[in-house]
């Protein structure tokens, strides 16, 4: 192996290689301001074709002249003929660049473009006798100069976060990165197209608010300047929602960004997509419906099946989802009934025996929760609606008729984690003050996730809202799985990142 000088010695070269580089883009671009050809002058370019579309559709476009515009991802000169590869959105065509075709002058330039340069390309459309499907360049224009390196042609884009921070290189140079976030794109249309057609309407509401809800995480704190008061980045979309059932419409869905003061994993982003969802007079079992189904369609339309390879596991969306309670999870996986647990001290007894670190404000149900999450969540592989959770940790939803002590609620998981969460929403205005006072005696506690108490959603619980039947997917999470990406980061374009 070289020693630590001769690497030195190397990566110095490299970045005296490349600075000389750079500075010949910058002289190749003075040249052409110089000479009236201004490659940044160009308004506009008429693109009619895609490649994809001439690759799929070959036998119809041969011999047809078609113009295309993209990136110059390699050139290989041969004298009086030369090849480039041109790169749009959906992929990559070979251009032949023959002196007689587009003139010797534009030749010679065409000579000078560098790789990342955008160029537009007429032409007509054709086989090498290499049976490749190419186009035959009647016109090759330079468009847009490119000044820096590609790191494919120069070292290689492999550091993972210099990816996330430059993603529009990334796109650029990994296809597969492009792909990803086109089926995130086609992802959210299906979910809204579904939506849509069972009567649902698209809503917006709030991002700031003066008192956040809906879910148990840290907000983000900012300051209105005109109105002089403390103002906090929405941590869920539910509460304004509600309110809109309150008000009449009876099916309402918002598709919009959520900020959580948080830490940052491969599961989580501080701002993040969620799909939040409201129906008047149905369930949680409603919802459960609604869920599966509408996973399962989102799969056909956008993926082609409902198999779906997520890691090392296959995952089958086409039969009946299975459905276990919180309760039984535990006592299957853990091997501790909590039907047969009574009060907090037996709890918390079970907990020390069990390893299960709980805090001294934890209750009953905070500490099934932990044992679910200790034991049970991970064995949650195929997908499972994990039913009646714990009253403690729901404090937005309906409590069972039959056992009072947990509610009407699901979570959606897979590969052991957890992908949606759902109600019976809670519509008794009294009950909810109770709840959130008790979310506030928590915060008193340290809890610094508990839910504040919001005077005006209760008061529209005053006014009368209908059974209702609610739902939240984190729409990343869910890209992540259904694009096999590893981390919530290869699937948001520009996710949070610490300071250089």
């Amino acid at each position: 192996m070289p020693d630590n000088q001769e690497v030195s010695i190397n990566v110095e070269t490299e970045a005296q290689d490349l600075n000389e580089m750079l500075k010949i883009r910058r002289v190749k671009l003075a040249d052409l301001q110089d000479s009236g050809k201004d490659p940044f002058s160009h308004v506009k370019y008429d693109v009619n074709v895609k490649s994809s579309e001439i690759h799929n559709n070959f036998a119809e476009l041969e011999g047809k002249e078609v113009s295309l515009g993209g990136r110059m991802m390699t050139k290989r000169l041969m004298g009086k003929a030369s090849f480039c590869d041109l790169q749009d959105l959906y992929g990559r065509m070979q251009i032949y660049v023959r002196g007689n075709d587009v003139g010797s002058d534009v030749y010679e330039e065409f000579k000078t473009f560098d790789i990342g340069d955008i160029i537009g390309v007429r032409g007509v459309v054709f086989k090498t006798q290499k049976e490749e499907i190419s186009i035959r360049a009647s016109e090759i224009v330079l468009l847009t100069k490119s000044l820096q390196m590609l790191p494919e042609k120069w070292h290689g884009l492999k550091d993972q976060e210099l990816r996330y921070r430059q993603r529009y290189v990334d796109l650029i140079v990994n296809q597969d990165v492009k792909d990803t976030f086109i089926k995130r794109s086609k992802i959210i249309k299906s979910i809204r197209k579904f939506l849509d057609e069972r009567g649902y309407i698209e809503v917006e509401t709030p991002v700031l608010q003066q008192v956040y809800g809906g879910a148990a995480a840290r907000p983000f704190v900012t300051h209105h300047n005109t109105l002089d008061i403390e103002m906090f980045l929405r941590i869920a979309l539910e509460l304004p929602l509600k309110r809109l059932i309150v008000g009449g419409l009876e099916k309402v869905y918002e598709i919009g960004r959520v900020f959580r003061n948080e830490g940052m994993s491969i599961k989580h982003n501080p701002e993040f997509t969620m799909l939040e969802l409201y129906e008047a007079f149905t369930d949680y079992h409603g919802m459960m419906e609604l869920t599966e189904s509408m996973i399962r369609a989102v799969c056909e339309e956008v993926l082609g099946g409902t198999l779906v390879k997520f890691g090392d596991v296959e995952l089958d969306f086409s039969k009946p989802f299975e459905r276990i309670t919180m309760v039984d999870a535990v006592k299957k996986y853990a091997g501790v009934d909590f039907n047969e647990i009574k009060t907090l001290d037996e709890a918390r007894e079970a907990a020390k025996k069990y390893e299960v670190h709980f805090e001294k404000r934890h209750e009953k149900g905070d500490i099934l929760n932990l044992f679910f999450e200790e034991y049970a969540e991970k064995n949650l592989v195929q997908p499972t609606f994990l039913l009646d959770h714990p009253i403690e940790i729901s404090p937005l939803t309906k409590k069972k008729p039959d056992n009072p002590e947990y509610t009407e609620r699901f979570e959606l998981f897979f590969c052991g984690r957890e992908y949606a969460n759902a109600y019976s929403e809670l519509n008794d205005p009294i009950d909810q003050r109770k709840r959130f006072e008790h979310q506030e005696s928590l915060r008193a506690l340290g809890d610094a996730e508990a839910n504040m108490i919001d005077e005006d959603f209760i008061l529209s619980l005053e006014y009368g809202m209908p059974p209702t039947g609610g739902l939240g997917i984190g729409i990343d999470r869910l890209v992540m799985m259904l694009t096999n990406s590893y981390s919530i980061r290869d699937v948001i374009f520009f996710p949070t990142m610490k300071g250089q």
